[in-house]
């Protein structure tokens, strides 16, 4: 499924519910992490949207209005193993539980 990753200064932080407020948009896989979170340097917010072609090309254009940045192809993949990384241990954590 394509995917994009955005990376959007604290200060725009607050645009990316806007973002998230378009019907197109909303209707993708969204994730958002701190770049700390993923233990990345930098003082910004990924916001990774995952879905139909259509629905990531709509999300593209959107960012561009709000002066996002687009994450280039290897950092990107980067990051989403690191989100997937991240996924996958709490689902493991989870699984724990129930055994």
């Amino acid at each position: 499924m394509p995917f994009v990753i955005f990376e959007v200064k604290t200060p725009d932080t607050p645009k990316i519910q806007d973002l998230l407020k378009d019907d197109t948009v909303s209707r993708q896989s969204i994730v958002i992490r701190d770049a700390k979170a993923l233990d990345m340097k930098g003082d910004v917010t990924f916001v990774k949207i995952e879905g139909s072609p259509e629905g990531v090309k709509r999300a593209e254009t959107l960012a561009k209005e709000f002066g996002f940045g687009t994450v280039k192809k290897k950092k990107a993949k980067e990051i989403n193993e690191k989100i997937q990384h991240e996924e996958d241990s709490a689902a493991t954590g989870i699984g724990m539980i129930f055994d």
